[in-house]
């Protein structure tokens, strides 16, 4: 009798995991490893994603039984719901190349999982449901010794010793899930931004100009990894270097570095004054690659994302919330500006500043300043995934201490583990104001030039988060002593 294993989950996208998670370790027990293994992960991903949107109009309690099989020269897996009867034909065949004003998404899914596997087929049983079949044989070399015990789980891949020849240029469409996926291979479903694993969100925010994606390709065609500049708002005039993952075989080669020279040299789609990157500080990989680019620390924030990040192939420390550098530089040369900084900050401040290659001139703001009349503009959000909210005081106003008072107890009663809070220095309020809003338990975080509100003031929030300073690995001088100086002044050290 061959190897089965079944699993009933409910139909909801939260369990998608674990269906996930279930067909990669029995994948492994069958001998698969790799890049099979993987392209496994993502057919179930969307058959369970399927069954969870789709078949039952969302009824909470309804469930699918996922069954994975071994069969001769690899496994067969069914996912089984009673929900709505399907029809595939009706599913628009996905055109992967097609010209991006007209394409559309339509059929991904469908086109997705008949690429990842070698059989994929759907069988309606009437009364009993209907069923998703997808099939995947082993390499030839690995099929001829298919017995349980002759398995062993196979490690993940080794970086490649040898030299490999690769150019970077723009990315084409049809590259967009290679992104996605090797996002997938570097931290599993944890990064913070969910675009990065929507192909079709790629190529559309590549057409609006809101991404530059650079992609490092083998001289024979393999896709090796990604680097972009991202646009977060429609005002900014920086952007910031993100989505940058390279493959863990192609790690060693240089491909991060050529990526993010060529993106530094390309003609941006908007007004461009400097570039700025969020390393995280629980390992210095990126902090390293920031600074051999010049991009320089003007910022640390703690806490912002949840310890389950996974980065795979990089030791790492994972037993608290993850922390970054703010990492900062200027494509265009800065120009001198007054600035009011609040005094007790003004010397940290000026050191940054320098850091990034910029002097300004500070201003001992007028006592009216601390009393600001008109309306309070104010922009916030938050990220569920990170537990974590951003407050933008844009224009301060009679009620501004108060407004951004209430949304921090809006935040913290959401459960944000960090608030970051982010004040316009041009404007004379903030010399006053700062002291404020840190009376309410915020505390220094740094500076971001010609950020979304413009030359800002950064402070941060924690709310109850176990925080061990120890665990934030920081590269270069300027940020151990920019840490220093936040744990200085952070009043949970304190308590």
């Amino acid at each position: 009798m061959p190897d089965t294993m079944t699993l009933t989950l409910p139909s909801r996208l939260a369990y998608v995991p674990v269906a996930v998670a279930s067909v990669r370790e029995a994948a492994a027990v069958f001998g698969f490893g790799g890049a099979e293994v993987q392209e496994l992960e993502v057919a179930v991903e969307e058959a369970a994603t399927n069954v969870a949107k789709h078949a039952y109009d969302g009824d909470e309690d309804a469930t699918f039984d996922l069954v994975v099989e071994r069969i001769p020269g690899g496994l067969e897996i069914v996912v089984r719901d009673m929900g709505i009867p399907f029809d595939p034909s009706r599913i628009p065949e996905y055109a992967p190349t097609a010209d991006v004003g007209t394409a559309t998404t339509a059929g991904m899914g469908m086109f997705l999982m008949r690429a990842m596997v070698d059989e994929c087929s759907f069988v309606n049983l009437g009364s009993g449901g209907k069923e998703t079949h997808l099939v995947k044989y082993l390499k030839a070399a690995a099929a001829e010794s298919a017995e349980p015990e002759s398995h062993d789980r196979v490690a993940e891949s080794a970086p490649i010793r040898e030299k490999v020849e690769f150019d970077v240029r723009r990315m084409a469409d049809h590259e967009a899930i290679e992104v996605s996926r090797c996002a997938y291979r570097s931290h599993g479903y944890t990064f913070f931004d969910e675009h990065i694993y929507y192909p079709e969100r790629l190529v559309e925010m590549n057409r609006r100009g809101e991404l530059i994606s650079a992609v490092a390709v083998t001289r024979e065609g393999t896709f090796m990894g990604h680097t972009a500049l991202c646009f977060q708002y429609p005002e900014d005039r920086v952007a910031e270097l993100t989505f940058a993952f390279v493959n863990v075989e192609y790690r060693g080669q240089g491909a991060l570095t050529k990526m993010q020279d060529f993106l530094f040299a390309v003609q941006p789609p908007r007004p461009l004054d400097g570039v700025y990157a969020y390393a995280v500080a629980n390992h210095i990989v990126t902090q390293k690659t920031n600074a051999h680019h010049g991009i320089n620390t003007c910022g640390i924030f703690l806490a912002t994302s949840p310890a389950s990040w996974k980065f795979k192939g990089i030791p790492a420390n994972t037993d608290q919330r993850i922390s970054v550098v703010l990492d900062f530089k200027y494509t265009t040369p800065p120009a001198e500006l007054t600035l009011n900084p609040p005094p007790r900050h003004a010397a940290m401040v000026e050191t940054l500043y320098a850091n990034v290659g910029a002097r300004h001139r500070f201003s001992a703001a007028p006592a009216e300043a601390a009393r600001p009349a008109g309306e309070t503009e104010i922009w916030s959000g938050s990220n569920e995934a990170e537990s974590c909210a951003e407050i933008f005081v844009a224009r301060y106003g009679a009620d501004t201490v108060r407004s951004v008072r209430r949304l921090l107890r809006t935040f913290c009663l959401q459960g944000m583990a960090a608030v970051n809070l982010f004040l316009r220095m041009e404007d004379p309020a903030t010399f006053h104001l700062a002291e404020e809003f840190e009376r309410m338990g915020f505390f220094f975080a740094g500076i971001l030039p010609r950020g979304r509100v413009g030359e800002t003031l950064g402070l941060q929030y924690l709310n109850n988060v176990d925080f061990d300073y120890a665990a934030v690995a920081a590269y270069t001088d300027v940020a151990k002593e920019l840490l220093a100086y936040i744990r200085e002044r952070d009043p949970n050290e304190s308590l």
